[in-house]
Formats: C-alpha cells, sequence, structure tokens
C-alpha cells in the first residue's frame, strides 16, 4: 500500500479525492485503468488489429509515465514527454469510442473555472486538429551522412564536395561540404571514420519548391594524367577534376515520407569525357546529355544517408544531440536565410574562380595553368587561415585551384569562401598567380603571371555581388611581391584604369593585354555593405548638402542592408531631426515608417526585439515626439483630401511602433525637465485622437483607397493601448478609445469588408490588456456590445460576433470575484439575451450554432438570482414574459433535439444539461406566477413540459447505460440531473388547480403519462 498525499474536491455528497500530483499523471494512470477492461474486451470481439496497436500505446504510456513520476527531467524535456502522453491518449480515446478531454497547455481543464465559450474553443480546436498559421516562416534543414565511397580506378586521394544546386536558376545556394578520402575510399583522418557529416542549414519551404539537386563533384590529387605515369614526376601532386554525382531532392522527398526519417542513397560517380566542360558536368548529367559525360562500369560510387529536419537550429540541436556530437559540419546558404536573427553574425566572402584567357607563350602546346590564392593585409603579410574550400575541413592560408590539362581557355567554377576578420577587411586585397604546371622530368610550376583586387574600394563599400574581369600583369619566377605597394598602385580592372588616367610610363609590372582573369562574388556579411547610399546616409556629415537626397532614396537599399545597421540607421535619423527638424522632418518620418514596416516582414520579423530594445535602452531624441505627432496628425487630416493615399496607408501600418517612438520620447523629455510641458504634450495627443476619429467617421463607400487607410488604422489601433497606459491612466485611456470606437459609422453605413475590419478591432480591443481591468470595462463594455447587438439583429458577421462574445464571457469567468462583474452581467443581459435567443432560433440547424449556444450558456450560468429577478421584471407586460419564455424554451429543447455538440463531448453536453435545469428552476416561479388560475396559458406550460420530457429522455444523462467508470465520474460531479428535473415537474404540476390539470390532460394526455412513467422509474 501506498499512501500518497490528496485533496477533496466538490465536498459534501458527491466529493471527489484528488491526489495531490501532476495532473497528467493522474489523468494517465485512470485512463490506462479504464483502458485495461477495454483492451480485453477486443480481443473477444476478434479486433486484433486495434489490440495490437491499444497494447504498444498503453506500454509506451507506462514507460513516459514513469519518466514524469522519477522527476529528473529538464523543463524541455517535461513538457515534451506530456506533449507525446497526450496524443497518445487522445489517439486512444478517439479509437475507443471514449470522451473527448478538453485540454489547455496538455492538461485538462475544469469546466468549472472556465466560460462555456471558451470549453466549447478549446474542445472545437482539438477536433479540427489544427492551430492558427504561424505568420513566421519555418526553417529546414538538410542532415547529410557520408557513408562510403566505393570505386576501384582512382587509387588516389580524392576530395569530394558536396553542395546543393538549383537547376532552374543554374547556380549553387549553399555552401561546400569537404570531405578528405584516401585511395581506398575511406576517410583521410581515421579520426572521421562514422563522422562525414554535414547539416546544409536555414532552408526555406520556398527552397524546398525548388529544382534542387545534390551535386557531388570529386577532385582526385595526384598524377597529371590517370593512366600515364609518364606525365609528371610522381612526387609532384596536381588537384585535377575525376568526376560527379547528381541526386533530385525530389527523389528524396518521394522517399523521406516522414521528418527525422533517415535513408540511404547511392550516387554514381560519372566522368567527364571533355575536361573542358568540367564547369557545366552537373548540368549534363542533370539534362541527361549522354554524349558528354561517360557511365561507370559498375553501380559504384558515394553511398549517403539523408534525413530532413525542420525547426529553429537550437531547437534541432537540443532535440538531436547524437548527431550534433558526430563532428557535425553545419553548412549555410550562399546569403541570408529567409528568417533573419538579430543575432546572427556573419562576415563571409564567396569567391568563385570562374575562367581565364592566357596566351600560349611561344610553346607548341597549350599550358596547364594552375592558380593560387592568398589573402593579403595592408602591411603585406598573408592572412592565415582565411580561405577555406568547404565546411568540414579546416580553413588554409593559401588556395591551389585545380589542373585543365593542355588549356589556355580554362573555366573552373570553383568557389571557395573567404572568412576574413571584420576588422581585417579594409586594406586587404586578393593576388592571384598563375603557374604553368609542366609535366616533364622535373615537373617544375613556373609563375607566369598575377592579378589582384582591392576588398573595398575607397568609398567604404565591398567588392559588388557580380563577375569581375581582373587585368592580368606579367612576371617570371624571379619577381618579388614583397614590396605589395609596387602593385597596389596599378589598375586592377577596367574601372580601375579609368579612374587613374595618369599612369608612369615606366610601371613596375607591365599588364598583358591579351590576358584576362573573371572571378565573381558573393558577399554575406552583417558588418559590411556594398550599398552606396546607406554609407552616404550613416556618413552624412560628411556630405550635409546631400542628406535630402540620401534620405529620399533610402527606400532602394535592400531590407537586408537595412535590418544589418538598424540601430545605426535609427540613430543617423533622429540626429538628422535633431539638427533641423523643419528641414527634415517629413522626410525623416517618411523614412521611420518605412522601417517600421519593413519589420512587418516575415524576413525580418525577428528583429522586432531588436528595435524594441533600442527604443527602451538607446533611443535619445527626447524632442523628437513634438515632430511624429505633427506629422501623424498631418497624414491624417489629408486622408479627405488626397486621391492617392498609399504613404497615408504605410503610416496607419506603423502606428504601434510610431507611438512607441513618441511615448519613450516623452518620458525622456519629461525626465530632463521633470515633467514640464505636460498640458501641451496632453493637448496634442488629445488633437491626435481628434483626427483618428476624423479618418473613421469619413464615408468611405465611394473611395476604395479611403477604405483600406480605414482598415490601415483600424488594424494598427489596439497595438497602441500598451504605450498609451505608460502615459495616461486606465480610465483616460479607455475614454480614448470609447471616443474611437464610437466614431466609427454604423453598420449599415459602410461596406462588408470594412464592416469585418471595424469588428476585428473591436475583437482586439476585447483581446488587450486593457480590457482586463474593471475600470475600463465598465466604460468600453456598452460600446462593444451596441456594436454587437446591432450587427446580431441585423445577422451580419455572426462569426465574427461569436468570437467577441467567447472573449468577453472568459474575461468576465476570470475576473468573477469582482463585484464590478455583477454589474457587467447585467449590462449583458439587458443588451445580448433577447437578441442571443433571436439569433439562435434563425442559426440552430446551421453549421456556427456551437459558437452561440455557448455564447448563451456562459451568460445563463453567469447570471445569479437578483440577475434573473431584474430580467423579469423588467418585462412591461405579460406578453412580453410569455414571448421570452417561449423564446428560451424552444431554444432548450432544440439543443436537447439537434446534435449541436457530438456524442463524445459529454463535458460539453453534461455543462448544457446542468445550465438549462438550474436556468428553468429560477424561471418556473414567474411562469406559476404569471400564466396559472385565471391567466392560465396553455402554450407557455406546454412549452414547459414538452422541455422537461425532453430533458429527463436525453440519452447523455441516462446513467444506467454508461460504463461505471464514467457514471462514477458524472454523479460526483452533477449528480442525477434527471432527479432535478423531475423534481421541478412534480413542483409545477401541483401548484396547477384541479381545473387547470383538467384542462390540460384533455389537451396532453399522452405527453402527462409519459411524464409521470418516467419520474416513477427515475424514483423507484
Amino acid at each position: 500500500v501506498h499512501l500518497k498525499k490528496s485533496t477533496v474536491t466538490n465536498r459534501g455528497l458527491c466529493e471527489t479525492v484528488v491526489p495531490l500530483e501532476d495532473p497528467i499523471i493522474t489523468e494517465t494512470t485512470s485512463t490506462l485503468q479504464e483502458w485495461g477492461i477495454l483492451w480485453k474486451q477486443l480481443y473477444v470481439k476478434h479486433k486484433v488489429d486495434l489490440f495490437h496497436k491499444l497494447r504498444h500505446v498503453m506500454n509506451e504510456l507506462i514507460d513516459l509515465r514513469r519518466q514524469l513520476i522519477q522527476g529528473h527531467l529538464a523543463q524541455d524535456q517535461t513538457r515534451e514527454i506530456k506533449r507525446h502522453i497526450t496524443v497518445r491518449l487522445d489517439w486512444g480515446n478517439e479509437h475507443l469510442g471514449l470522451d473527448l478531454v478538453p485540454r489547455k497547455e496538455f492538461e485538462m481543464v475544469d469546466p468549472d473555472q472556465i466560460s462555456v465559450s471558451e470549453l466549447y474553443k478549446l474542445g472545437d480546436s482539438m477536433r479540427q486538429r489544427h492551430g492558427d498559421g504561424c505568420r513566421i516562416p519555418v526553417s529546414h534543414h538538410l542532415f547529410i551522412n557520408l557513408k562510403s565511397f566505393t570505386y576501384n580506378s582512382i587509387s588516389e586521394d580524392a576530395d569530394v564536395f558536396f553542395s546543393l544546386y538549383d537547376s532552374r536558376e543554374a547556380k549553387q545556394i549553399s555552401e561546400k561540404f569537404m570531405v578528405k578520402l584516401n585511395k581506398n575510399g575511406g576517410p583521410k583522418n581515421p579520426e572521421k571514420v562514422d563522422r562525414l557529416c554535414a547539416l546544409f542549414t536555414d532552408l526555406s519551404s520556398k527552397d524546398l519548391k525548388r529544382d534542387l539537386y545534390i551535386v557531388a563533384h570529386v577532385i582526385r590529387t595526384g598524377r597529371m594524367l590517370l593512366n600515364d605515369s609518364k606525365k609528371g614526376p610522381p612526387h609532384v601532386q596536381y588537384r585535377r577534376p575525376y568526376g560527379c554525382a547528381v541526386l533530385a531532392m525530389s527523389d528524396v522527398f518521394h522517399t523521406i515520407t516522414d521528418l527525422k526519417e533517415e535513408k540511404d542513397f547511392v550516387l554514381k560517380v560519372y566522368t567527364c569525357n571533355n575536361e573542358n566542360e568540367w564547369y557545366q558536368v552537373h548540368e549534363n548529367i542533370i539534362r541527361k546529355s549522354n554524349t558528354k559525360y561517360s557511365a561507370p562500369s559498375t553501380n559504384y560510387g558515394l553511398i549517403i544517408s539523408l534525413q530532413l529536419l525542420r525547426g529553429e537550429l537550437e531547437q534541432i540541436r537540443r532535440e538531436n544531440q547524437a548527431v550534433f556530437n558526430r563532428a557535425l559540419a553545419l553548412t549555410r546558404k550562399l546569403g541570408f536565410p529567409d528568417v533573419i536573427l538579430p543575432g546572427d553574425t556573419r562576415n563571409d566572402l564567396y569567391l568563385t574562380l570562374e575562367r581565364g584567357e592566357f596566351e600560349r607563350g611561344g610553346k607548341s602546346v597549350q599550358k596547364n595553368i594552375e592558380v593560387t590564392l592568398y589573402v593579403l593585409y595592408a602591411d603585406g603579410d598573408t592572412l592565415k587561415d582565411c580561405i577555406s574550400l568547404g565546411t568540414g575541413e579546416p580553413s588554409a592560408s593559401e588556395y591551389r585551384s585545380f589542373v585543365l590539362y593542355h588549356n589556355n581557355s580554362p573555366r573552373w567554377s570553383e568557389m571557395v569562401k573567404l572568412p576574413i576578420p571584420i576588422d581585417r577587411f579594409r586594406g586587404s586585397h586578393l593576388r592571384f598567380e598563375f603557374r604553368h604546371c609542366s609535366t616533364k622530368d622535373k615537373g617544375e610550376k613556373k609563375l607566369f603571371g598575377f592579378a589582384f583586387t582591392p576588398l573595398m574600394r575607397e568609398d567604404g563599400t565591398t567588392l559588388s555581388d557580380e563577375v569581375h574581369e581582373l587585368y592580368v600583369y606579367k612576371c617570371d619566377e624571379n619577381a618579388t611581391f614583397s614590396n605589395q605597394g609596387l602593385y597596389l598602385s596599378l589598375p586592377c580592372c577596367k574601372e580601375d584604369f579609368n579612374s587613374c588616367p595618369n599612369l608612369p610610363a615606366n610601371l613596375p609590372f607591365q599588364r598583358s593585354p591579351k590576358e584576362t582573369f573573371w572571378v565573381s562574388t558573393i558577399l554575406c556579411s552583417t558588418k559590411l555593405t556594398q550599398n552606396v547610399d546607406l554609407l552616404a546616409l550613416l556618413n552624412w556629415k560628411a556630405h550635409p548638402d546631400r542628406v535630402l537626397d540620401i534620405l529620399g532614396r533610402l527606400r532602394q537599399i535592400s531590407g537586408e542592408e537595412i535590418v544589418k545597421f538598424l540601430r545605426d540607421v535609427l540613430d543617423t535619423l533622429f540626429c538628422l531631426l535633431d539638427d533641423n527638424t523643419d528641414k527634415y522632418g517629413p522626410l525623416v518620418f517618411q523614412s521611420l515608417v518605412f522601417i517600421i514596416n519593413l519589420l512587418r516582414d516575415s524576413r525580418f520579423y525577428h528583429f522586432r526585439p531588436v528595435i524594441d530594445s533600442y527604443i527602451q535602452n538607446h533611443f535619445a531624441g527626447a524632442l523628437a515626439y513634438k515632430e511624429l505627432i505633427r506629422c501623424l496628425k498631418w497624414y491624417m487630416d489629408r486622408s479627405a483630401e488626397v486621391v492617392r493615399q498609399d504613404h497615408i496607408q504605410e503610416a496607419m501600418r506603423a502606428l504601434e511602433y510610431l507611438f512607441k517612438f513618441i511615448v519613450q520620447s516623452r518620458i525622456l523629455y519629461s525626465r530632463a525637465t521633470c515633467g514640464m510641458e505636460e498640458e501641451q504634450f496632453r493637448a496634442s495627443i488629445q488633437e491626435l485622437f481628434q483626427s483618428i476619429r476624423f479618418v473613421l467617421s469619413l464615408d468611405s463607400r465611394s473611395s476604395e483607397n479611403l477604405v483600406f487607410t480605414q482598415a490601415a488604422l483600424l488594424n494598427s489601433f489596439p497595438d497602441i493601448f500598451d504605450e498609451l497606459l505608460q502615459m495616461f491612466t486606465v480610465q483616460e485611456v479607455a475614454e480614448y478609445v470609447r471616443g474611437t470606437l464610437g466614431s466609427m459609422p454604423s453598420t449599415v453605413d459602410i461596406g462588408q469588408s470594412m464592416d469585418v475590419v471595424k469588428l476585428q478591432s473591436i475583437a482586439r480591443t476585447v483581446e488587450s490588456r486593457l480590457f482586463f481591468f474593471p475600470e475600463s470595462r465598465s466604460i468600453l463594455l456598452p460600446v462593444v456590445l451596441h456594436h454587437i447587438h446591432l450587427h446580431l439583429r441585423q445577422q451580419r458577421e455572426l462569426l465574427i460576433c461569436s468570437g467577441i462574445l467567447s472573449s468577453i464571457f472568459s474575461i468576465i469567468k476570470t475576473s468573477s470575484m469582482e463585484s464590478s462583474v455583477q454589474e457587467e452581467v447585467e449590462m449583458m443581459v439587458e443588451s445580448l439575451l433577447d437578441v442571443l435567443l433571436q439569433t439562435l432560433l434563425s442559426i440552430m440547424s446551421k453549421s456556427h450554432s456551437g459558437e452561440y449556444v455557448s455564447c448563451l450558456l456562459s451568460l445563463l450560468r453567469q447570471m445569479t438570482e437578483i440577475h434573473f429577478h431584474h430580467l423579469l421584471n423588467s418585462f412591461h407586460s405579460k406578453e412580453e414574459l410569455k414571448e421570452f419564455l417561449l423564446k428560451i424554451f424552444c431554444v432548450f429543447r432544440n439543443l436537447m433535439k439537434l446534435t449541436i455538440f457530438p456524442r463524445d463531448w459529454s463535458v460539453m453536453r453534461l455543462l448544457t444539461s446542468h445550465v438549462i435545469v438550474v436556468t428553468t428552476q429560477f424561471l418556473s416561479p414567474a411562469l406559476h406566477k404569471n400564466f396559472s388560475e385565471g391567466d392560465f396559458d396553455f402554450k407557455v406550460w406546454n412549452s414547459f413540459f414538452s422541455l422537461t420530457v425532453l430533458y429527463i429522455n436525453q440519452p447523455s444523462l441516462q446513467l444506467e447505460a454508461l460504463p461505471p467508470a464514467k457514471r462514477k465520474k458524472t454523479l460526483d460531479k452533477h449528480g442525477d440531473l434527471r432527479v432535478i428535473m423531475a423534481y421541478e415537474l412534480f413542483s409545477m404540476w401541483q401548484k396547477l388547480g384541479g381545473s387547470t390539470v383538467a384542462h390540460f390532460i384533455n389537451n396532453n394526455l399522452s405527453e402527462v403519462f409519459v411524464v409521470h412513467c418516467k419520474c416513477i422509474m427515475i424514483y423507484f
């Protein structure tokens, strides 16, 4: 026997003992006990497939429950275990035909602690099995593991380069993953056995829809010609192209059906028939140009395993620690991913050796050209470890290209990465040395020329992302590069030559006019920019006369460049505002609006915390609020005049962050001046809200542009409440909001699209922090209920209205202990109860009736005896009361006749029955008081008795037919609800006079007989 700590709930006749442990553990225990009985019955009924599946799931639940009880898990692990448990519990309940269990954060919810509307919403979302779409894109990552390279014809060391290639755009989209293999096909480094793996990161959903291929280039290291030992001495090693393999990602996705599933693939390695076309061998293989490559004699090749992972990289790292412990090489995309994270610091220059044109130089045959690359700093020193051929291997200080045999017009198309430190970028340059590799006895490599290019231009921008045509200068083995100033003063390309018209005649190196070398570059840096306009903005003090022009061109700068320098750009804008508000104010405002809206883009959404941090910790524009308010008001006031309103709509979309800047600026000014100009600030805000109301009050039916302006304003409006609460009291903010919501035209005066936007704005107002304060709710609730009432009367936008009501009921239920709630419920009863009943009578059989049923039940459940007393006394005549009773009894009967809630939703069905019986108890005295004796109304009494008959006969209340566990649970929670209704029925029956009973029996003998029989069954 094991004693557990416990607590007693629902004290009294039907009290329940609940263990003091994690509710998930308690639920798992009771569910396993219930399943155990049903599991054996599956075997008896020959449902063998479900029998085995359920046994497997039960064993998993027992193991997961054990892990939770031990309590040795981290928070993330505990959460993941709970998720696995609830998925299995819900699966089992569904397949065994048991009840749906409403959950919140993996735990069962207590129906008494939340509103009926919220309970309905939880159950409905579980049933649909999908949540709201995430507005932020999800990153994908491809795990690749090279298991072996089986070949029998190279017998030389080899380097294998894996990359992702887009065949439609004919370009490589990722870095290269490099694997060094020995002549036997194993890893050259013995420590890397079973560790030849990489993760291609940050692939977007858009990337996965491209025509992607995994491309593997094999470069051997050895003799010049594989089958001719005479070509070059054995001690001289050349990097030489060997073969290429491709794998279509479409085949991978077709094979890998589940995330995290790892599958093996074999990549055939094809050899290129003509080295001159090596640069496009992968394209030829993809296009199946069979004449340009040769297939291997056997099916040997690269054996790799692939796995597709999804989510943030840190999450992937936590969930797949075994993978990351295998010396995993993180291989990134070229360029920034779709989701750019603020802390992602990169400074990578990707350099591709494209091609060259060289002279024969008096030789009878063409040259074997090798290119050597160095990265040199301003002082002439070679930068160490700044050249990477691919991830998976350490960086080097020099790079040697592969050699194409007898080719004076080589095309390499070989990419290397230059991870140059940011502090060494300015002043550094690249030097390319060209050597002819002789295949004679000595195997000499003779220097015959060089080319160079600085990494940064004089204006501070880096090399642009394009192909660069570089000059080739003649030299020989005796040439010395110790004094790099000798060649750095020379033009490196045609653009350089045009900017240096007066070159001296006796140059240290002579350019070879018939020789040219082409390279291309791609910069991926969070610290450097290639944009001249951005640099001009950041260094505006150097050219103050060009500021207006520079600000005007800000929109042309790419978003990637702006977010990289977000803080610097914002500092510059507010510095300009302080320098000359009148001159720069409007353009600074436009630029700020542009940047704020840029962060609404899903690619840069992660930078919103960066701008939040900037506003709180770095922003210093204490006077900025005056100009921002002035510009914002000016934009709004012009909305009735101008035809094109794009700029006004952009300002409306940026409203949230404009108010953040306004409020923080005012706080800084107030702090610096001890609260000076407070009245002027309040007056300016008051005037700004007058302009907001003016925009919303305009008749937009004849102007589509004005509709978009009003919609943008309404969408952004709820986002400013939290900022206003920093400067004003809750009541003041609520008054501002009430005035704004009240200024909107009525439903009949606006189009449907605008009507939807208006309701969405009201919905977000109700969900905002402002609405949670009782002081503000008392101000805002009347105007919200007014709009809802109008829509329900006209049967318009019912789905959005039900969502608003659901949010209100959830807040009121959470705050039910507060005294103000009673007044709010009173307000809702007066405004909504009648129109809710009317709406339900109209839509009861439609798909979204469940939302309104839950809203009605929420309201009735929240009503106390005082509310019912006020309600029944509010009718001016018995005819009005009769109409109300007939409506509510009719709605209750429909709830029991129609299948509003599915059969497995017992919690909702029992709660509905409970609310009905309690409401009936409150209404029956009014029925007896107003419609008995001389005022007897057969129609109302008949409606009442029909309701009781239907209620008592509900299948969900027939406890005798329920399984023992469910029967006990129902009795513990509600008791036998049939008994309560039967008592109410007998009580009302006895209150009828003799003549009235006789009149009733003559008209409804069969129903009375049914009622009596049923009640006798319940009692005896």
